[in-house]
């Protein structure tokens, strides 16, 4: 019996390269493109469509989200009750959801139950009624659970600092107000949901054990419906990708009663289309990215501050940003910011060691490998790159810059992008 070695750590494999399973295109009769990753092992498929009806399309507040949410809420045939039951008769979970840039309607299904589920799909999108009395219900809850999240100062700072970062006339930056709850109007979401989702712009991906059947099953429920046109609310040249468009400052909400502080701070930067954005998801990843990220070590292990902190790049379809993030105990607030910009002045006047470069190369790749491990996986990076734009090059360049970028380059990038009097730093309870 091999006696295992617990004094010393296994050794570490460089990985080299990621190979990541394509997806394939074909057009159904109407046009709509369907986006196919076979990469099942079970008998397990999900279709997922998805519409130009995110907040960056809806034309006021609160609208595509309400459109999303009453999608299962009835039919001309078919109440939410009997919705939920046919679809959960087949083992078959359906979900809808919004994002700021699309709404997605999602079914997960063995394909042998498709003939039963996707024609329960088919009828939600083209024959939701949106009736009055699931809207009350929906309504109410909606702005009851608002009430609630309104007192919590994670919650107030994610909404505040996006407002800060793009204003709030803008589609990503708008900040919901019990009075948007107060004028939202049934009709106004019905008709977004009768211009929304449609087969013009609409785009289908499938992922799992995708076979020919399936495909067929596709063409069937989803070919015939006619491409009527589609008018976006929002203009993307009108609004820009946001790059340089805000300067930094400092912000509190004040939160009297507050026994913690929600901190940000960040900047608008780029998308993923950007050439330095690989790079900066390394440089990210050391300050503050994943659990052994320089923020953590600092104000969470050193100083006890704070559960957790992270920073993040954001990249959505019309502009990017970056942002750190972390609640602490209100009486270390200051202290706690203190510390933030001490580890952002480090990594700007310090080269990081090869040891600790080492060590995140290992993480990110390996994190990499996870993230396109199995069908769903992969069609999320899939989606990654098709709202941004891009090919399926961007994850070769991607795992080539973790390999390759030097201490140099990265202090370069944080001395370029991350200047304290750009950042924008908002403090939601006590400062």
């Amino acid at each position: 019996m091999e006696v295992i070695d617990r004094k010393h750590s296994p050794k570490i494999n460089e990985i080299k390269q990621a190979e990541i399973i394509r997806a394939s295109e074909f057009r159904l009769k109407n046009n709509i493109p369907v986006y196919h990753i076979n990469a099942g092992t079970q008998d397990l498929v999900k279709i997922e469509l998805l519409f130009p009806a995110g907040m960056w399309q809806q034309p006021s507040p609160l609208v595509g989200s309400a459109a999303s949410a009453m999608l299962q809420e009835g039919t001309s045939k078919r109440s939410s009750k009997e919705i939920a039951e046919t679809v959960d008769y087949y083992g078959a979970f359906l979900e809808t959801n919004i994002t700021h840039d699309y709404a997605s309607v999602a079914i997960y299904s063995m394909n042998k139950h498709l003939p039963s589920v996707l024609p329960v799909v088919k009828e939600i999108i083209n024959d939701s009624v949106f009736s009055q009395s699931e809207w009350d219900v929906y309504l109410w809850n909606k702005k009851q659970a608002f009430i609630v999240n309104e007192k919590k100062v994670s919650v107030v700072s994610r909404k505040k600092f996006a407002e800060l970062l793009f204003g709030n006339e803008h589609p990503y930056g708008h900040n919901v107000s019990e009075k948007d709850f107060d004028e939202l109007k049934r009709q106004d979401a019905f008709d977004f949901y009768k211009k929304s989702y449609t087969a013009k712009d609409t785009i289908i991906v499938a992922s799992g054990n995708v076979t020919d059947a399936t495909l067929k099953f596709i063409e069937k429920y989803f070919g015939s419906t006619p491409a009527s046109p589609f008018l976006s609310t929002s203009d993307s040249k009108k609004w820009g990708n946001g790059e340089g468009e805000k300067k930094g400052g400092t912000h509190l909400v004040e939160k009297k009663d507050a026994l913690q502080s929600a901190i940000r701070i960040g900047k608008i930067l780029f998308t993923k289309e950007h050439p330095d954005y690989p790079a900066m998801l390394v440089l990210n990843t050391i300050f503050g990215g994943y659990f052994g990220s320089r923020l953590m070590a600092n104000i969470r292990e050193d100083k006890g501050y704070t559960y957790g902190i992270g920073s993040g790049m954001v990249s959505l379809s019309h502009a990017g940003y970056f942002t750190i993030s972390t609640e602490v105990g209100a009486d270390v607030t200051k202290d706690a910011v203190k510390e933030i910009y001490f580890e952002l002045n480090k990594i700007q006047t310090e080269k990081v060691s090869d040891s600790e470069l080492a060590l995140v190369r290992n993480y990110m790749l390996g994190t990499f490998l996870r993230s396109i491990d199995g069908p769903f996986a992969l069609a999320d990076r899939f989606k990654g790159i098709h709202f941004n734009n891009l090919g399926y090059d961007y994850y070769e360049r991607y795992v080539e810059t973790i390999r390759s970028i030097s201490s140099g380059k990265l202090m370069e990038l944080a001395n370029k992008y991350w200047k304290k009097e750009d950042m924008i730093e908002l403090v939601v309870g006590k400062k």
